[in-house]
């Protein structure tokens, strides 16, 4: 309004996706070639150049092209297309790319859920006759997946179906929808698939293919399917796109091909300018995160069909080559099969991830924590691709455990919360009955399978600190987006899984007390407690794995810490069960969770904390935990941090704790007292530490502390894990100094880390009501702060004891330290 009145109302208007089953027509509709095309050739046998004598279950099938003709009148005035696949694809319109998204529609618990693109396809519809065209592949539906790289966990054929709706001038309106009349045939791939990599001819292009004019007499009918929509969901979140183009910044040659070194560790793949080529050439690139100490090539993916190879083979000339259906995980490409030698324009490293939106910036004074930070940054953009993964080169499964950790630090790095939004709705889509929560989503019947048929940690189907990711993840988005709608959408799945959690609790007891008269009132504490069974542990604690072979070393933190952690784990999810509820107005509830937390942490004191505050098992990351959760009874904190920093000082001030345990490290330490303790694990450069990887050269955040050891020697596990990044929201909360005070930072406190041994830090994150910024830097005995407070945004700056209210927009402010 303004002094003359009302403005006349904004012109505005938005659409939708398909929102009900109702609005679908199309058939589902599958290529006939997809049985007799996998018997084509292995992987190994394309780069060795033999023949097609590998066993069947190495074999790989080719991505499939499909076609279908459709009128449009004259008078069109838009177009959307909607359209998906079990499998991935890509859509044209007259030879028209829809969209630029790449491996769509990505990963989803496809059994429950399986996202729809729409697209905006109207500047490439042509009065008369349209060709639409899709190229079909195995993707995360059929193709290789998890640790194990098995084939086919969802489905063994792939399929796919569309809807072109085209809106005329006059209101009317035609859809063009697949059906019988469209067909298919073997693209110009002899195989792709995400984990192995693809192999393309360019010779066998059928040019013209998705264009009108073309010849598919040869081509075969598909098959329908049904018209099951049931499955059917518009897609939410952001797609994956190519978001950022990497140079090369060395080559070098040797005599298995030109090693390409791109200076960081990187999710996506390649492209290659070819400059001259003969018909039939064959040019292989393979991908690594890294080189063996004295610089020679260096698989460090552990597992068979992982071999993250691409090979081009070309129809003659100049060409250009980037992969369609497959993504790896890489700082060093080795190309091999040129004509001309490589040079840094031949080659580029295209990284691709779902595209978020980055709002984070942190930056100071020294240069090994901001690589630290870019590190962590360079980790959740290559793990943020479709779902939140473990590592993009070795499993690009949906761990919970890891983004439970990670949440915090993710949220201010980018806009995670309709990203994280998705993959929370695959979770509860794979929900058991019973109430658990499985350790990754999505999850596959093959997992289900594996999972009921392995002993040991392969057997977990459920694991305190990684189902807890239902009440974690929803409960700090809520926190930093101050959205209450992911705690309601998410508060059922919240709830089964504690109930399920006290129902276990009541039936079992621990193994060593199985075995024992246990007597009764101690039998009515341990009825409180979720602590029996098999879980995870505080997984990879550094000295459980330390000098250790591997596959021995991952079962001894689960057997020395579940019983611990999953009612610390258990006592926690309650508090924020209560906490939900209390902000869902739901107040019977929020007590219930409320007493039944405290039940817990009482249980767990009597049954496991002593006099003294030491627990029964001394490693950091319980007595970090125990601290976090408010297990130990108030008299004898004290007495439990004491305990922790005496850990930390026999371990050489060197961090002990493993995935769940490590993100509330530094936090613990600081909120008891121990601030200078915490300064010396950031700053300490021995291993395992985090400057220790910055140190040795890393670009990501390592899976295990050492995976190069200090000889330089490496070790075949991941180089690009984020869950130990955690580490990132403490530097932006403690470092830089913006601590959200209530959700979505509409009370803030301004609290620079100026006793962290920096003489300057800066940095900003989103916040609902605008860009939060922050820096400080020492001058002699005073300290400059320079603020951008949003409106809406109730700030404090506190400072050696002083304490200044700030008013919204930018300012200055020098304090005394």
């Amino acid at each position: 309004m303004h002094a003359g009145g009302w403005t006349p109302w904004a012109e505005a208007s938005f659409e939708t996706g398909l929102l009900d089953s109702g609005d679908w027509v199309a058939s589902w509709v599958e290529p006939q070639q997809q049985d007799a095309s996998i018997e084509r050739w292995s992987i190994r046998d394309w780069i060795s150049g033999g023949g097609p004598d590998s066993p069947p279950e190495q074999r790989l099938r080719p991505p499939q092209l499909l076609r279908q003709s459709f009128v449009a009148r004259a008078g069109l005035e838009r177009a959307r297309l909607h359209a998906t696949a079990r499998g991935v694809y890509s859509a044209f319109i007259n030879g028209v790319r829809a969209g630029d998204q790449t491996l769509a529609p990505g990963s989803d618990a496809y059994e429950q859920r399986i996202s729809v693109q729409t697209y905006d396809v109207t500047d490439a519809i042509e009065e008369g006759e349209n060709i639409f065209g899709m190229a079909l592949a195995d993707g995360w539906w059929a193709g290789r997946l998890g640790l194990t790289g098995s084939s086919a966990q969802f489905g063994t054929r792939t399929s796919a179906i569309w809807q072109l709706h085209l809106t005329y001038k006059d209101g009317t309106t035609d859809i063009a929808a697949s059906g019988g009349e469209a067909c298919s045939t073997v693209g110009p791939w002899v195989y792709s698939d995400l984990f192995v990599g693809e192999c393309f001819d360019r010779r066998a292009v059928p040019h013209g293919w998705d264009r009108g004019g073309f010849d598919d007499s040869g081509w075969e009918p598909v098959i329908e399917v049904g018209r099951d929509y049931g499955a059917l969901r518009p897609f939410s979140g952001e797609p994956i796109r190519r978001v950022l183009e990497v140079r090369a910044k060395s080559i070098v040659e040797t005599p298995a091909g030109s090693i390409v070194d791109f200076g960081q560790v990187i999710a996506g793949r390649v492209r290659l300018l070819l400059r001259d080529t003969t018909p039939g050439q064959r040019v292989v690139i393979e991908h690594t995160e890294t080189l063996a100490a004295d610089g020679s090539w260096f698989d460090n993916i552990v597992g068979i069909n992982k071999d993250q190879t691409d090979i081009f083979v070309a129809a003659g000339g100049v060409d250009e080559w980037e992969p369609e259906f497959t993504f790896h995980g890489f700082r060093f490409a080795r190309v091999r099969g040129l004509s001309l030698p490589l040079v840094p324009g031949d080659i580029t490293g295209i990284v691709i991830a779902s595209d978020l939106e980055q709002t984070g910036f942190f930056e100071t004074s020294d240069p090994r924590l901001n690589r630290l930070h870019e590190n962590v940054a360079w980790s959740q953009r290559g793990n943020f691709l479709s779902v939140p993964m473990d590592c993009p080169q070795r499993e690009r499964a949906g761990w919970a455990g890891d983004i439970q950790a990670f949440v915090g630090a993710a949220s201010n790095n980018a806009l995670v919360l309709p990203f994280l939004s998705r993959w929370l709705e695959n979770l509860r889509a794979d929900q058991l009955p019973d109430g658990r929560i499985p350790i990754f989503s999505p999850r596959s019947p093959f997992d289900a399978e594996a999972a009921s048929n392995a002993q040991g940690v392969g057997s977990i189907v459920a694991s305190a600190g990684w189902s807890d990711a239902i009440a974690i993840v929803p409960w700090t988005l809520y926190e930093r987006y101050g959205d209450p709608h992911v705690l309601e959408v998410n508060y059922e799945s919240m709830t089964r899984w504690v109930e399920y959690q006290r129902r276990e609790a009541v039936r079992s007891l621990p193994d060593a007390l199985e075995k024992e008269s246990v007597p009764e009132d101690r039998r009515d504490v341990q009825a409180l407690l979720y602590n029996a069974g098999l879980h995870f542990g505080d997984w990879l604690t550094p000295s459980t794995v330390e000098n250790r072979p591997m596959h021995e070393a991952v079962d001894i933190a689960p057997a020395l810490t579940s019983e611990f952690v999953a009612p610390m784990f258990q006592a926690n999810t309650l508090t924020i069960a209560a906490r939900a509820a209390r902000v869902l107005g739901r107040d019977a509830d929020a007590k219930d969770f409320a007493e039944r937390a405290s039940a817990v942490r009482a249980a767990f004191a009597a049954e496991y904390v002593d006099a003294l505050g030491d627990l029964p098992v001394r490693l950091q990351g319980l007595y970090v935990l125990a601290l976090a959760f408010e297990m130990v009874p108030e008299v004898a904190r004290p007495l439990t941090a004491a305990r922790l920093v005496q850990l930390i000082a026999e371990r050489g001030y060197r961090l002990d704790t493993g995935f769940l345990s490590t993100p509330y490290l530094l936090d613990v330490l600081c909120d008891n007292g121990h601030r200078e303790v915490a300064r010396r694990l950031l700053w300490q450069s021995e291993m395992p530490s985090w400057l220790y990887e910055v140190d040795h050269g890393a670009t990501t955040i390592w899976e295990s502390w050492d995976a190069i050891a200090p000889d330089g020697e490496v070790r075949a596990t991941s180089l690009n894990h984020y869950a130990s990044g955690a580490v990132d929201d403490w530097l932006y909360r403690r470092i830089v100094g913006i601590r959200p005070l209530s959700p979505g930072y509409q009370t803030t406190a301004i609290e620079p880390g100026t006793d962290m041994g920096l003489d300057r830090a800066s940095g900003h994150v989103g916040t609902p009501f605008g860009r939060l910024r922050v820096e400080w830097q020492r001058d002699a005995g005073d300290v400059v702060v320079e603020v951008d407070i949003p409106h809406g945004v109730a700030a404090v700056l506190r400072v050696g004891g002083a304490e200044r209210v700030l008013d919204p927009g930018s300012s200055v402010h020098t304090l005394s330290l």
